[in-house]
Protein backbone atom coordinates (compact mmCIF):
# COMPACT_ATOMS: atom_id res chain seq x y z
CA UNK A 1 0.00 0.00 0.00
CA UNK A 2 1.49 3.36 -0.99
CA UNK A 3 1.02 6.43 1.14
CA UNK A 4 2.50 9.41 -0.72
CA UNK A 5 3.84 12.07 1.63
CA UNK A 6 1.79 14.78 -0.07
CA UNK A 7 -1.40 13.08 1.03
CA UNK A 8 -0.41 11.98 4.50
CA UNK A 9 -1.71 15.02 6.34
CA UNK A 10 -5.14 14.63 4.79
CA UNK A 11 -5.17 10.84 5.13
CA UNK A 12 -3.63 10.58 8.61
CA UNK A 13 -6.85 9.25 10.15
CA UNK A 14 -7.16 6.67 7.36
CA UNK A 15 -3.66 5.31 7.88
CA UNK A 16 -4.09 5.22 11.67
CA UNK A 17 -7.34 3.27 11.28
CA UNK A 18 -5.64 0.83 8.91
CA UNK A 19 -2.68 0.30 11.25
CA UNK A 20 -5.05 -0.31 14.17
CA UNK A 21 -7.10 -2.76 12.08
CA UNK A 22 -4.04 -4.74 11.00
CA UNK A 23 -2.65 -4.99 14.52
CA UNK A 24 -5.99 -6.10 15.95
CA UNK A 25 -6.21 -8.72 13.22
CA UNK A 26 -2.88 -10.20 14.30
CA UNK A 27 -1.12 -8.87 11.18
CA UNK A 28 1.57 -6.77 12.81
CA UNK A 29 4.03 -7.61 10.02
CA UNK A 30 1.79 -5.83 7.50
CA UNK A 31 1.15 -2.97 9.92
CA UNK A 32 4.90 -2.51 10.35
CA UNK A 33 5.44 -2.20 6.59
CA UNK A 34 2.77 0.51 6.44
CA UNK A 35 4.25 2.32 9.43
CA UNK A 36 7.76 2.17 7.94
CA UNK A 37 6.39 3.77 4.77
CA UNK A 38 4.89 6.60 6.82
CA UNK A 39 8.08 7.07 8.83
CA UNK A 40 10.07 7.31 5.63
CA UNK A 41 7.81 9.78 3.85
CA UNK A 42 6.06 12.02 6.37
CA UNK A 43 7.44 15.26 7.78
CA UNK A 44 4.44 15.95 10.02
CA UNK A 45 5.43 15.69 13.70
CA UNK A 46 2.09 14.35 14.93
CA UNK A 47 1.96 11.74 12.17
CA UNK A 48 5.52 10.65 12.91
CA UNK A 49 4.81 10.45 16.65
CA UNK A 50 1.91 8.07 16.11
CA UNK A 51 3.85 6.05 13.53
CA UNK A 52 6.86 5.41 15.77
CA UNK A 53 4.58 4.34 18.62
CA UNK A 54 2.80 1.94 16.28
CA UNK A 55 6.20 0.67 15.14
CA UNK A 56 7.14 -0.20 18.73
CA UNK A 57 3.81 -1.99 19.20
CA UNK A 58 4.48 -4.04 16.07
CA UNK A 59 8.00 -4.95 17.24
CA UNK A 60 6.59 -6.16 20.56
CA UNK A 61 3.88 -8.21 18.86
CA UNK A 62 6.42 -9.72 16.48
CA UNK A 63 8.77 -10.67 19.30
CA UNK A 64 11.63 -8.48 18.01
CA UNK A 65 12.37 -7.09 21.44
CA UNK A 66 16.04 -6.31 20.77
CA UNK A 67 14.96 -3.60 18.30
CA UNK A 68 12.73 -1.86 20.85
CA UNK A 69 15.31 0.20 22.83
CA UNK A 70 16.50 2.07 19.72
CA UNK A 71 12.89 2.64 18.60
CA UNK A 72 12.00 3.95 22.07
CA UNK A 73 14.92 6.39 21.93
CA UNK A 74 13.67 7.68 18.59
CA UNK A 75 10.13 7.92 19.93
CA UNK A 76 11.21 10.04 22.90
CA UNK A 77 13.09 12.37 20.54
CA UNK A 78 10.03 12.78 18.31
CA UNK A 79 7.55 13.21 21.14
CA UNK A 80 9.63 15.90 22.78
CA UNK A 81 8.57 18.00 19.78
CA UNK A 82 4.93 16.92 20.14
CA UNK A 83 4.30 16.17 23.85
CA UNK A 84 0.64 15.21 23.50
CA UNK A 85 -0.54 13.36 26.68
CA UNK A 86 -2.02 10.40 24.79
CA UNK A 87 1.27 9.88 22.94
CA UNK A 88 3.29 10.21 26.14
CA UNK A 89 0.99 7.70 27.81
CA UNK A 90 1.40 5.22 24.98
CA UNK A 91 5.16 5.75 24.90
CA UNK A 92 5.58 5.06 28.61
CA UNK A 93 3.24 2.04 28.37
CA UNK A 94 5.46 0.57 25.63
CA UNK A 95 8.62 1.47 27.58
CA UNK A 96 7.18 -0.29 30.65
CA UNK A 97 6.52 -3.45 28.63
CA UNK A 98 10.03 -3.43 27.13
CA UNK A 99 11.57 -2.85 30.58
CA UNK A 100 9.59 -5.83 31.90
CA UNK A 101 10.76 -8.00 29.00
CA UNK A 102 14.32 -6.95 29.81
CA UNK A 103 13.88 -8.02 33.43
CA UNK A 104 13.84 -4.53 34.97
CA UNK A 105 10.80 -4.21 37.23
CA UNK A 106 12.24 -0.97 38.56
CA UNK A 107 12.07 0.83 35.21
CA UNK A 108 8.85 -0.97 34.32
CA UNK A 109 6.95 0.42 37.32
CA UNK A 110 8.40 3.90 36.80
CA UNK A 111 7.08 3.94 33.24
CA UNK A 112 3.71 2.54 34.32
CA UNK A 113 3.24 5.43 36.74
CA UNK A 114 4.29 7.97 34.13
CA UNK A 115 1.96 6.42 31.56
CA UNK A 116 -1.01 6.54 33.93
CA UNK A 117 -0.30 10.15 34.86
CA UNK A 118 0.00 11.23 31.24
CA UNK A 119 -3.20 9.46 30.17
CA UNK A 120 -5.00 10.98 33.14
CA UNK A 121 -4.41 14.38 31.53
CA UNK A 122 -6.37 13.44 28.37
CA UNK A 123 -9.65 15.30 28.72
CA UNK A 124 -11.38 14.58 25.41
CA UNK A 125 -12.17 11.32 23.56
CA UNK A 126 -9.00 10.27 21.71
CA UNK A 127 -8.68 6.82 20.04
CA UNK A 128 -4.93 6.77 20.73
CA UNK A 129 -5.60 7.28 24.45
CA UNK A 130 -8.08 4.39 24.50
CA UNK A 131 -5.45 2.11 22.95
CA UNK A 132 -2.79 3.39 25.35
CA UNK A 133 -4.95 2.57 28.37
CA UNK A 134 -5.27 -1.00 27.07
CA UNK A 135 -1.52 -1.34 26.51
CA UNK A 136 -1.00 -0.03 30.04
CA UNK A 137 -3.51 -2.58 31.36
CA UNK A 138 -1.66 -5.41 29.61
CA UNK A 139 1.64 -4.57 31.28
CA UNK A 140 -0.02 -4.11 34.66
CA UNK A 141 -1.46 -7.62 34.33
CA UNK A 142 1.89 -9.07 33.24
CA UNK A 143 3.61 -8.04 36.46
CA UNK A 144 0.69 -9.00 38.68
CA UNK A 145 -0.91 -5.61 39.37
CA UNK A 146 -4.33 -6.96 38.48
CA UNK A 147 -6.41 -4.27 40.22
CA UNK A 148 -4.55 -1.55 38.32
CA UNK A 149 -4.98 -3.57 35.12
CA UNK A 150 -8.76 -3.78 35.51
CA UNK A 151 -8.90 -0.06 36.26
CA UNK A 152 -6.92 0.74 33.12
CA UNK A 153 -9.20 -1.50 31.02
CA UNK A 154 -12.21 0.36 32.38
CA UNK A 155 -10.64 3.73 31.51
CA UNK A 156 -9.81 2.46 28.02
CA UNK A 157 -13.35 1.20 27.45
CA UNK A 158 -14.90 4.48 28.53
CA UNK A 159 -12.51 6.45 26.35
CA UNK A 160 -13.23 4.13 23.40
CA UNK A 161 -17.01 4.48 23.85
CA UNK A 162 -16.73 8.27 24.00
CA UNK A 163 -14.62 8.20 20.82
CA UNK A 164 -17.19 6.03 19.01
CA UNK A 165 -14.93 2.97 18.73
CA UNK A 166 -16.39 -0.57 18.57
CA UNK A 167 -16.93 -1.88 22.08
CA UNK A 168 -15.99 -5.45 21.11
CA UNK A 169 -12.43 -4.31 20.47
CA UNK A 170 -12.04 -3.29 24.11
CA UNK A 171 -13.27 -6.40 25.95
CA UNK A 172 -9.60 -7.40 26.57
CA UNK A 173 -10.08 -10.96 27.95
CA UNK A 174 -6.29 -11.26 28.43
CA UNK A 175 -6.39 -9.17 31.60
CA UNK A 176 -9.15 -11.19 33.29
CA UNK A 177 -7.68 -14.53 32.25
CA UNK A 178 -4.38 -13.57 33.90
CA UNK A 179 -6.25 -12.47 37.01
CA UNK A 180 -8.15 -15.77 37.09
CA UNK A 181 -5.09 -18.02 36.85
CA UNK A 182 -3.23 -15.88 39.41
CA UNK A 183 -6.05 -16.53 41.88
CA UNK A 184 -5.77 -20.25 41.24
CA UNK A 185 -1.99 -20.12 41.73
CA UNK A 186 -2.63 -18.69 45.20
CA UNK A 187 -5.13 -21.40 46.10
CA UNK A 188 -8.40 -19.67 45.18
CA UNK A 189 -9.84 -22.08 42.61
CA UNK A 190 -13.38 -20.80 43.15
CA UNK A 191 -12.30 -17.24 42.44
CA UNK A 192 -10.54 -18.45 39.30
CA UNK A 193 -13.69 -20.17 38.03
CA UNK A 194 -15.80 -17.10 38.79
CA UNK A 195 -13.49 -14.79 36.81
CA UNK A 196 -13.24 -17.21 33.89
CA UNK A 197 -17.04 -17.28 33.67
CA UNK A 198 -16.97 -13.48 33.81
CA UNK A 199 -14.69 -13.51 30.76
CA UNK A 200 -17.27 -15.51 28.83
CA UNK A 201 -20.14 -13.40 30.15
CA UNK A 202 -18.60 -10.26 28.66
CA UNK A 203 -18.54 -11.60 25.11
CA UNK A 204 -20.70 -9.57 22.72
CA UNK A 205 -23.72 -11.66 21.62
CA UNK A 206 -23.84 -15.30 20.56
CA UNK A 207 -20.57 -17.30 20.24
CA UNK A 208 -20.35 -17.06 16.45
CA UNK A 209 -21.12 -13.36 16.52
CA UNK A 210 -18.63 -12.72 19.33
CA UNK A 211 -15.88 -14.63 17.53
CA UNK A 212 -16.38 -12.52 14.44
CA UNK A 213 -16.39 -9.23 16.38
CA UNK A 214 -13.48 -9.82 18.77
CA UNK A 215 -10.03 -8.91 17.44
CA UNK A 216 -8.06 -11.99 16.44
CA UNK A 217 -5.40 -11.22 19.05
CA UNK A 218 -8.03 -11.54 21.83
CA UNK A 219 -9.66 -14.80 20.77
CA UNK A 220 -7.04 -17.24 22.14
CA UNK A 221 -7.60 -15.87 25.65
CA UNK A 222 -11.30 -16.69 25.36
CA UNK A 223 -10.29 -20.15 24.15
CA UNK A 224 -8.04 -20.60 27.15
CA UNK A 225 -10.79 -19.47 29.53
CA UNK A 226 -13.01 -22.19 28.05
CA UNK A 227 -10.29 -24.86 28.23
CA UNK A 228 -9.24 -23.93 31.78
CA UNK A 229 -12.85 -24.23 32.97
CA UNK A 230 -13.11 -27.75 31.57
CA UNK A 231 -9.86 -28.73 33.36
CA UNK A 232 -11.70 -27.97 36.63
CA UNK A 233 -14.55 -30.22 35.50
CA UNK A 234 -16.78 -27.21 34.87
CA UNK A 235 -19.12 -27.19 31.86
CA UNK A 236 -18.19 -24.78 29.06
CA UNK A 237 -20.83 -23.15 26.86
CA UNK A 238 -18.91 -23.80 23.62
CA UNK A 239 -15.83 -25.68 22.32
CA UNK A 240 -12.45 -24.15 23.09
CA UNK A 241 -10.41 -25.19 20.03
CA UNK A 242 -12.06 -22.84 17.50
CA UNK A 243 -11.15 -19.93 19.77
CA UNK A 244 -7.56 -20.94 20.45
CA UNK A 245 -6.62 -20.35 16.82
CA UNK A 246 -3.65 -21.54 14.83
CA UNK A 247 -0.18 -20.71 16.21
CA UNK A 248 1.63 -18.05 14.19
CA UNK A 249 5.40 -18.06 13.79
CA UNK A 250 5.57 -14.39 14.83
CA UNK A 251 3.05 -14.60 17.68
CA UNK A 252 4.48 -16.79 20.49
CA UNK A 253 1.64 -16.05 22.89
CA UNK A 254 -0.92 -17.72 20.61
CA UNK A 255 1.25 -20.83 20.43
CA UNK A 256 1.65 -20.89 24.21
CA UNK A 257 -2.07 -20.50 24.84
CA UNK A 258 -2.92 -23.22 22.35
CA UNK A 259 -0.37 -25.60 23.89
CA UNK A 260 -1.56 -24.96 27.45
CA UNK A 261 -5.18 -25.14 26.28
CA UNK A 262 -4.51 -28.59 24.81
CA UNK A 263 -3.20 -29.71 28.20
CA UNK A 264 -6.41 -28.48 29.85
CA UNK A 265 -8.53 -30.33 27.30
CA UNK A 266 -6.53 -33.54 27.81
CA UNK A 267 -7.35 -33.33 31.53
CA UNK A 268 -11.03 -32.61 30.82
CA UNK A 269 -11.26 -35.52 28.34
CA UNK A 270 -9.88 -38.07 30.80
CA UNK A 271 -6.31 -38.21 29.41
CA UNK A 272 -4.24 -36.93 32.37
CA UNK A 273 -1.17 -38.98 31.45
CA UNK A 274 -1.18 -37.40 28.00
CA UNK A 275 -1.52 -33.97 29.63
CA UNK A 276 1.59 -34.61 31.75
CA UNK A 277 3.52 -35.85 28.72
CA UNK A 278 2.46 -32.82 26.73
CA UNK A 279 3.63 -30.49 29.53
CA UNK A 280 7.04 -32.18 29.51
CA UNK A 281 7.41 -31.56 25.79
CA UNK A 282 6.44 -27.90 25.59
CA UNK A 283 8.32 -24.78 26.66
CA UNK A 284 6.07 -21.89 27.59
CA UNK A 285 7.11 -18.29 28.14
CA UNK A 286 6.45 -17.26 31.74
CA UNK A 287 5.07 -13.95 30.42
CA UNK A 288 2.08 -15.71 28.87
CA UNK A 289 0.23 -16.70 32.05
CA UNK A 290 2.92 -16.70 34.73
CA UNK A 291 5.63 -19.19 35.62
CA UNK A 292 3.22 -21.01 37.96
CA UNK A 293 0.75 -22.09 35.28
CA UNK A 294 2.57 -25.21 33.94
CA UNK A 295 3.14 -26.74 37.42
CA UNK A 296 -0.45 -25.90 38.40
CA UNK A 297 -1.75 -27.73 35.33
CA UNK A 298 0.58 -30.61 36.16
CA UNK A 299 -1.02 -30.75 39.61
CA UNK A 300 -4.51 -30.88 38.07
CA UNK A 301 -3.40 -33.66 35.74
CA UNK A 302 -1.86 -35.75 38.54
CA UNK A 303 -4.97 -35.24 40.67
CA UNK A 304 -7.15 -36.42 37.78
CA UNK A 305 -4.92 -39.50 37.48
CA UNK A 306 -5.27 -40.23 41.20
CA UNK A 307 -1.60 -39.54 42.00
CA UNK A 308 -2.23 -37.15 44.89
CA UNK A 309 1.35 -37.13 46.18
CA UNK A 310 2.63 -35.94 42.79
CA UNK A 311 -0.24 -33.44 42.57
CA UNK A 312 0.72 -32.02 45.97
CA UNK A 313 4.37 -31.72 44.91
CA UNK A 314 3.42 -29.91 41.68
CA UNK A 315 1.14 -27.56 43.61
CA UNK A 316 4.00 -26.78 46.01
CA UNK A 317 6.14 -25.81 43.01
CA UNK A 318 3.36 -23.54 41.70
CA UNK A 319 3.03 -21.88 45.13
CA UNK A 320 6.82 -21.45 45.35
CA UNK A 321 6.99 -19.67 42.00
CA UNK A 322 4.04 -17.46 42.92
CA UNK A 323 5.63 -16.49 46.23
CA UNK A 324 8.91 -15.80 44.45
CA UNK A 325 7.18 -13.34 42.12
CA UNK A 326 5.46 -11.62 45.06
CA UNK A 327 8.77 -11.37 46.94
CA UNK A 328 10.35 -9.77 43.92
CA UNK A 329 7.64 -7.13 43.83
CA UNK A 330 8.18 -6.46 47.54
CA UNK A 331 11.92 -6.05 46.92
CA UNK A 332 11.09 -3.65 44.11
CA UNK A 333 8.96 -1.62 46.50
CA UNK A 334 11.83 -1.34 48.99
CA UNK A 335 14.29 -0.43 46.23
CA UNK A 336 11.84 2.18 44.97
CA UNK A 337 11.52 3.76 48.42
CA UNK A 338 15.31 3.86 48.76
CA UNK A 339 15.68 5.47 45.34
CA UNK A 340 13.01 8.04 46.24
CA UNK A 341 14.79 8.85 49.51
CA UNK A 342 18.04 9.23 47.60
CA UNK A 343 16.30 11.61 45.23
CA UNK A 344 14.80 13.58 48.13
CA UNK A 345 18.24 13.86 49.72
CA UNK A 346 19.67 14.98 46.41
CA UNK A 347 16.98 17.64 46.01
CA UNK A 348 17.70 18.89 49.53
CA UNK A 349 21.40 19.03 48.73
CA UNK A 350 20.94 21.12 45.60
CA UNK A 351 17.89 23.12 46.71
CA UNK A 352 20.06 26.17 47.22
CA UNK A 353 21.13 26.07 43.58
CA UNK A 354 18.07 27.77 42.14
CA UNK A 355 19.83 29.11 39.06
CA UNK A 356 19.15 26.64 36.21
CA UNK A 357 22.34 27.78 34.49
CA UNK A 358 24.27 26.15 37.35
CA UNK A 359 22.30 22.88 37.49
CA UNK A 360 22.39 19.76 35.35
CA UNK A 361 18.76 19.23 34.23
CA UNK A 362 18.98 15.42 34.10
CA UNK A 363 20.39 14.65 37.54
CA UNK A 364 19.66 17.87 39.44
CA UNK A 365 23.33 18.09 40.43
CA UNK A 366 25.48 21.18 40.02
CA UNK A 367 27.00 21.37 36.55
CA UNK A 368 30.52 22.10 35.30
CA UNK A 369 30.03 25.87 35.46
CA UNK A 370 28.89 25.64 39.07
CA UNK A 371 31.88 23.44 39.88
CA UNK A 372 34.24 26.09 38.56
CA UNK A 373 32.52 28.77 40.64
CA UNK A 374 32.66 26.58 43.75
CA UNK A 375 36.41 25.97 43.44
CA UNK A 376 37.01 29.67 42.70
CA UNK A 377 35.17 30.51 45.93
CA UNK A 378 37.37 28.02 47.80
CA UNK A 379 40.44 29.77 46.37
CA UNK A 380 39.13 33.12 47.57
CA UNK A 381 38.89 31.62 51.07
CA UNK A 382 42.32 29.94 50.72
CA UNK A 383 40.54 26.67 51.48
CA UNK A 384 42.40 23.57 50.35
CA UNK A 385 40.85 20.25 49.43
CA UNK A 386 40.80 17.21 47.14
CA UNK A 387 39.07 16.75 43.79
CA UNK A 388 37.84 13.41 42.54
CA UNK A 389 36.75 12.27 39.07
CA UNK A 390 34.27 9.38 38.94
CA UNK A 391 33.46 7.48 35.75
CA UNK A 392 30.79 4.80 35.35
CA UNK A 393 32.27 1.59 33.94
CA UNK A 394 30.40 -0.18 31.11
CA UNK A 395 28.07 2.80 30.64
CA UNK A 396 28.38 2.59 26.85
CA UNK A 397 26.93 -0.92 27.04
CA UNK A 398 23.90 0.43 28.91
CA UNK A 399 23.03 2.79 26.07
CA UNK A 400 23.76 0.15 23.43
CA UNK A 401 21.78 -2.69 25.02
CA UNK A 402 19.01 -0.86 26.88
CA UNK A 403 18.75 2.52 25.10
CA UNK A 404 19.56 6.10 26.05
CA UNK A 405 16.39 6.47 28.10
CA UNK A 406 17.64 3.75 30.43
CA UNK A 407 21.07 5.35 30.38
CA UNK A 408 19.50 8.51 31.75
CA UNK A 409 17.88 6.47 34.55
CA UNK A 410 21.29 4.99 35.44
CA UNK A 411 22.82 8.48 35.62
CA UNK A 412 19.99 9.65 37.89
CA UNK A 413 20.44 6.62 40.16
CA UNK A 414 24.21 7.23 40.26
CA UNK A 415 23.62 10.86 41.24
CA UNK A 416 21.34 9.75 44.08
CA UNK A 417 23.93 7.24 45.35
CA UNK A 418 26.65 9.89 45.35
CA UNK A 419 24.41 12.27 47.27
CA UNK A 420 23.82 9.50 49.82
CA UNK A 421 27.53 8.69 50.34
CA UNK A 422 29.09 12.16 50.39
CA UNK A 423 29.79 13.88 53.70
CA UNK A 424 28.10 17.09 54.77
CA UNK A 425 29.86 19.97 53.03
CA UNK A 426 31.21 17.87 50.14
CA UNK A 427 30.40 19.08 46.63
CA UNK A 428 29.14 16.76 43.88
CA UNK A 429 28.70 17.80 40.24
CA UNK A 430 27.96 16.15 36.93
CA UNK A 431 30.86 17.08 34.69
CA UNK A 432 29.44 15.62 31.47
CA UNK A 433 28.40 12.28 30.00
CA UNK A 434 28.91 9.62 32.65
CA UNK A 435 31.58 11.58 34.53
CA UNK A 436 30.97 13.09 37.95
CA UNK A 437 33.28 15.30 40.00
CA UNK A 438 33.42 15.57 43.77
CA UNK A 439 35.24 18.16 45.83
CA UNK A 440 36.15 17.38 49.44
CA UNK A 441 36.91 20.70 51.18
CA UNK A 442 39.63 20.55 53.81
CA UNK A 443 40.39 16.90 53.03
CA UNK A 444 43.69 15.22 52.20
CA UNK A 445 44.29 12.22 49.94
CA UNK A 446 44.04 9.51 52.66
CA UNK A 447 40.55 10.76 53.57
CA UNK A 448 39.63 10.91 49.89
CA UNK A 449 40.63 7.28 49.40
CA UNK A 450 38.32 6.29 52.28
CA UNK A 451 35.45 8.22 50.69
CA UNK A 452 36.27 6.57 47.36
CA UNK A 453 36.12 3.11 48.92
CA UNK A 454 32.66 3.94 50.34
CA UNK A 455 31.49 5.07 46.91
CA UNK A 456 32.81 1.93 45.21
CA UNK A 457 31.21 -0.25 47.90
CA UNK A 458 27.85 1.52 47.55
CA UNK A 459 27.85 1.12 43.78
CA UNK A 460 28.91 -2.51 44.15
CA UNK A 461 26.03 -3.42 46.46
CA UNK A 462 23.37 -1.53 44.50
CA UNK A 463 20.86 -3.79 42.70
CA UNK A 464 21.71 -2.60 39.20
CA UNK A 465 20.29 -5.79 37.72
CA UNK A 466 16.80 -4.56 38.60
CA UNK A 467 17.45 -1.47 36.48
CA UNK A 468 19.70 -2.77 33.68
CA UNK A 469 19.61 -6.60 33.72
CA UNK A 470 22.82 -8.23 32.52
CA UNK A 471 24.80 -4.96 32.51
CA UNK A 472 26.68 -4.52 35.80
CA UNK A 473 27.53 -0.95 36.79
CA UNK A 474 30.74 -0.19 38.66
CA UNK A 475 32.65 3.04 39.17
CA UNK A 476 36.29 4.07 38.81
CA UNK A 477 37.63 7.01 40.82
CA UNK A 478 40.78 9.09 40.66
CA UNK A 479 41.87 11.72 43.19
CA UNK A 480 44.17 14.73 43.21
CA UNK A 481 44.89 17.60 45.55
CA UNK A 482 43.44 20.91 44.39
CA UNK A 483 45.92 23.55 43.30
CA UNK A 484 43.82 26.59 44.06
CA UNK A 485 46.10 28.86 42.04
CA UNK A 486 45.21 27.07 38.79
CA UNK A 487 41.52 26.50 39.52
CA UNK A 488 39.64 23.36 38.55
CA UNK A 489 41.42 22.39 35.36
CA UNK A 490 44.80 21.25 36.66
CA UNK A 491 43.33 19.25 39.53
CA UNK A 492 40.70 17.75 37.23
CA UNK A 493 43.33 16.59 34.73
CA UNK A 494 45.43 14.95 37.46
CA UNK A 495 42.39 13.24 38.98
CA UNK A 496 41.19 12.20 35.52
CA UNK A 497 44.51 10.50 34.80
CA UNK A 498 44.35 8.78 38.18
CA UNK A 499 40.82 7.61 37.39
CA UNK A 500 41.89 6.05 34.09
CA UNK A 501 44.84 4.38 35.83
CA UNK A 502 42.41 2.88 38.36
CA UNK A 503 40.09 1.73 35.55
CA UNK A 504 42.93 0.00 33.68
CA UNK A 505 44.22 -1.60 36.89
CA UNK A 506 40.75 -2.99 37.60
CA UNK A 507 40.53 -4.48 34.09
CA UNK A 508 43.96 -6.09 34.44
CA UNK A 509 43.18 -7.65 37.82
Amino acid sequence: MAWPSAGLAARADDYRDEVRRLIRAGRSDEAERLVDCVLGESRDTRTLAYAILAKIGCLINLGRYNECPAALDRAFELIRDYPEPSHLGELHAHAAYVAYLGGSLDRCVTHLVRSSRSLGLVSRPVPEAADAWIDLATTYSLIGFHGHALGAVDRGRRMAAAAGLPGAEYVIPEVRVRLAVSLDHRGDAEGCIRILRDVLGQLPGAPQQAQAQLPEMDRPYVGYALARLTAFGEPAPMPAYPWLGEPRSHDPLVGDLRALGAVCLDIADGRPEQAVTRLERISVDARTLGASEPPRLRALAYAAAGDHAAAHQADREAFRLTAQAIDRLRDLFIDGVEARLDHDDLRATVARYADEALTDPLTGLPNRRHLEQHVAAMADRSERGVIGVLDLDSFKAVNTVHGHLTGDAVLQRAAGLLARVMRRGDFVARYGGDEFVVVLPGAQLPEAYEVGNRVIGTFGTEDWDALVPGTPITVSIGWAELDLRSGVQNGFELADRAMYAAKHAARAS
